[in-house]
């Protein structure tokens, strides 16, 4: 079994930190993270500077690491956002709607309809430019507005963004309260529209269930993993909502399965370190927390 990582920290870590961090410091983290084995690597969003100022650069970015070998997606809002990211060389754009109305009105100021209708003119552009795009779901397992949120709506959402042509659909449990036996639920029910191989998990860790939901999640059969070096993040939507499960843990968790990831865990945690210690805060990440602590420890006479 092979399990895949997308690596969330340059965009879905950083969008929500107080602390803007410069271009330049990004484009070092995503070649840290680089370096250290993540491959696919989400680096921008080519967003309003008003509503995500911490964005502000995201084509410098691009241009910054696009001739490394690996895969780096941006996120794009509409056809305006995607026009931005092909300028500077955009290969993968990411589009993003929820499964809940009151966040989607939120996030997006639309309902979830309307923004189907601005990523359509958003897909056949890419579909004529030979760029792919992925999707992300929102609020797959619990809004913060409107509580539960109903299997059957998700995978009718994900269902949409697949037949609009999107390769791969992200579903996010964006505030981070779901448990594994309702995301196997969630999971199913996108399943019977959208084969397993071609979803991902994208879960945030607020009530400490992440794990556990990526490891019913593979059992259900999806292989690939949303994360964020050092558990940065949270969404500016959904207060109290912390960020994506950590890359260190995943990692940890993977490997110990007997799954290799490919990422040098020693390069993983600079790469943490140095971000976290820019925003002046310290690794979510319990991984992380557990070898710097150990790093720190005096040796034994």
């Amino acid at each position: 079994m092979s399990v895949r990582i997308i690596e969330m920290g340059a965009r879905d870590g950083l969008q929500n930190e107080r602390t803007p961090v410069s271009v330049e410091n990004r484009i070092v983290f995503i070649k840290r993270l680089f370096d250290a084995g993540l491959a696919t690597i989400e680096v921008g969003a080519f967003v309003s500077p008003k509503a995500i100022p911490q964005m502000v650069g995201s084509d410098a970015v691009l241009h910054g690491v696009k001739h490394l070998p690996g895969e780096f997606h941006v996120l794009v809002p509409n056809e305006k956002g995607y026009e931005a990211a092909r300028a500077c060389g955009a290969k993968v754009v990411s589009i993003f709607t929820a499964a809940s109305e009151g966040f989607t009105r939120a996030n997006i100021n639309c309902s979830i309809a309307e923004s189907i209708e601005r990523f359509r003119p958003v897909m056949a552009r890419a579909k004529a430019d030979g760029v792919r795009v992925r999707g992300y779901v929102s609020t797959v397992l619990g809004c913060p507005f409107e509580g539960e949120v109903k299997p059957k709506v998700v995978a009718a959402v994900a269902k949409t963004l697949w037949d609009l042509g999107c390769y791969e659909i992200s579903l996010g449990d964006t505030i981070g309260v779901g448990t594994p036996t309702k995301a196997k639920a969630m999971l199913r029910a996108v399943g019977d529209h959208v084969p397993m191989a071609k979803l991902a998990m994208h879960f945030h860790d607020t009530y400490g269930q992440a794990l556990a939901n990526l490891y019913a999640g593979i059992e259900e059969g999806v292989h690939v993993i949303d994360s964020a070096a050092g558990g940065l993040g949270g969404c500016p939507f959904a207060p109290g909502a912390t960020g994506n499960v950590a890359t260190e843990d995943v990692v940890y968790m993977l490997e110990g399965m007997g799954i290799k990831t490919g990422v040098d865990m020693e390069k993983l945690l600079v790469a943490t370190n140095e971000i976290t210690a820019l925003i002046g805060r310290t690794p979510v990440s319990r991984v992380a927390t557990a070898l710097n602590a150990k790093a720190r420890r005096p040796a034994q006479s």
